[in-house]
C-alpha cells in the first residue's frame, strides 16, 4: 500500500523533473511501446474530456460529472501477464509467481498480488525505463476503457455473447475461470479486458460517491486509502459489474483470483 501511494506521489512530483531520457521522446495518439523485452506493451492515450459515471447506475456511480484529461499518457494494452511478472521476479524486485489457481500462467492476467506486491512491480518498472508507472487513476482508467463511448459496455448497452469474460457472458471462461488476455475484442483505442476477466485496482481511495471528485484526471486521495478502487469485474462476477462505471473496493491486504491489475506510464508534457 506505501510503495503504491508513493509512487502516486511520486508522480504527481515528477511534472516539476526534467528527465532527460523523456525529453528526446515525440509521442502520438496510438502508438505503441516496451520499454524492456519481458516490460508491458503500452499505448499512448491523448488529452480530452468525457462524462465519468452513471446517474442512472448504482449510487457509487454518482454523480455522473464530466472530467477533462490535458495530457497524455501510456496505459498497458493489457492486463499484467504472469510471463511480465516473472520478469520482475527474476531480477528479484517482485515476490515469485504466485498461485495460478490451476489456470494456467504465461500469457495469463497476474492474479493473487496484493496492493503492496503491486507497489515492488511498479518500482521495478519505473526504475528500469527511467519514467514514471503507476497505476492509472479512476478517471484515467474510465476514460481509456469508454474509448470515446457512451455506452454501458465500449460495444453498447448489451453485454451479448462472447465479447467479454464475465458470468454468463457466453465465452468458454465465463464463471469458470480467467483467459488469456487479448482473448475478446479490443475497444475502439486498442485496449484488452477493460470489461471484465479480472478487477483492476487504481490509484483512487475509496469514496462511496463522486461528490467533490477530482475532474482533471488525477486520483482521488481523501477516501479509504485502506480499501483501494477496482475496476472492470470479473470473470466470476455478472455483467452489470463489468460495466465502464462500475467501481467498487478491496481492502489492501486482500490477494484474490479475481484482482489483478494495469500500468500506467506518465509521458513528457
Amino acid at each position: 500500500m506505501l510503495l503504491v501511494r508513493r509512487f502516486f506521489i511520486f508522480a504527481v512530483l515528477s511534472c516539476l523533473i526534467t528527465f532527460p531520457v523523456l525529453a528526446q521522446e515525440q509521442w502520438e495518439v496510438g502508438q505503441e511501446f516496451s520499454d524492456c523485452a519481458g516490460c508491458p506493451k503500452m499505448k499512448v492515450v491523448g488529452p480530452g474530456s468525457f462524462t465519468m459515471g452513471d446517474d442512472h447506475g448504482y449510487k457509487y456511480e454518482r454523480p455522473a460529472h464530466r472530467v477533462t484529461i490535458d495530457y497524455a499518457f501510456a496505459l498497458g494494452v493489457y492486463e499484467i501477464t504472469f510471463d511480465e511478472w516473472e520478469a520482475c521476479a527474476q531480477e528479484l524486485a517482485c515476490k515469485e509467481a504466485p498461485d495460478d489457481h490451476g489456470w494456467g500462467k504465461g500469457r495469463y492476467p497476474i492474479i493473487n498480488v496484493t496492493y503492496e506486491d503491486i507497489g515492488d512491480y511498479l518500482q521495478w518498472l519505473s526504475e528500469k525505463s527511467g519514467r514514471t508507472y503507476r497505476l492509472p487513476s479512476e478517471a484515467e482508467w474510465e476514460y481509456a476503457a469508454r474509448a470515446g463511448t457512451t455506452t454501458q459496455y465500449w460495444w453498447g448497452d448489451e453485454v451479448g455473447k462472447n465479447n467479454a469474460n464475465c458470468r454468463k457472458c457466453g465465452s468458454k471462461w465465463s464463471g469458470f475461470g480467467s483467459a488469456p488476455v487479448g482473448s475478446f475484442k479490443a475497444n475502439p483505442w486498442g485496449f484488452y479486458d477493460m470489461h471484465g476477466n479480472a478487477w483492476e485496482w487504481v490509484a483512487d481511495c475509496w469514496s462511496p460517491h463522486y461528490a467533490l471528485a477530482p475532474v482533471d484526471g488525477s486520483a482521488r486521495m481523501d477516501g479509504n486509502c485502506k480499501e483501494p478502487v477496482t475496476r472492470g469485474g470479473s470473470w466470476y462476477y455478472f455483467p452489470k459489474l463489468s460495466r465502464s462505471a462500475y467501481r467498487y473496493k478491496n481492502a489492501e491486504n486482500v490477494f484474490s483470483y479475481n484482482i489483478s491489475f494495469r500500468v500506467l506510464a506518465e509521458l513528457k508534457k
